[in-house]
């Protein structure tokens, strides 16, 4: 028998040939790290007042620089329970270029800016956090069981399977997640 995959595995897996997984998201995988870091679930936008400094962070969907936007770019980040739409001006871009073109895990300091429910996080601070997603293939993730499978005797672990056949994931699961799209 092969080892099962563990869970964060099974996402990288699916990233990799679907380009999304059923599984879980993975920054969903990443919370209790992202909380340690001050993050903001980005459900938790629609109740923060207006003007209050936030740390968000999430998979980066889109950039967007439109022509009659003056210089400035929109971004969208996803985590496991929303979207959070991210102003970025062009003083802050130049400043954090590589950031913003570069992570696919983005988090961004910014102030919440809600006007009639559309709510945005208008950029000050952006980091890079694309590194943590290599923790998706580390031993502590569980193994990937959903409600259908069903495990009937026991399963041998992966690090004592004598055909070695895991991989290293950690090296390449930062590249498998979305780029993000860019639109200009």
């Amino acid at each position: 028998n092969l080892p099962p995959l563990r869970l964060g595995e099974q996402i990288v897996e699916d990233y990799r040939t679907l380009g999304l997984s059923l599984k879980a998201h993975p920054v969903g995988l990443l919370r209790d790290e992202l909380t340690a870091r001050r993050v903001t679930p980005s459900d938790a936008l629609a109740t923060a007042r207006n003007g209050a400094r936030v740390r968000v962070a999430g998979l980066v969907l889109v950039r967007q620089r439109p022509g009659t936007a003056s210089g400035v770019i929109f971004m969208t980040l996803e985590d496991e329970g929303h979207i959070a739409n991210i102003v970025v001006w062009p003083r802050v871009f130049e400043q954090f270029r590589t950031e913003v073109l570069g992570a696919r895990l983005c988090a961004v300091d910014g102030i919440v800016q809600n006007e009639s429910g559309v709510i945005h996080v208008v950029a000050e601070r952006l980091h890079d956090f694309s590194p943590l997603l290599a923790r998706l293939s580390s031993d502590d993730m569980p193994v990937a069981t959903a409600r259908a499978d069903e495990v009937r005797r026991s399963t041998p672990d992966a690090r004592t399977h004598p055909r070695k056949v895991r991989h290293d994931l950690a090296a390449d699961a930062a590249g498998v997640m979305p780029k993000g799209r860019n639109f200009h």
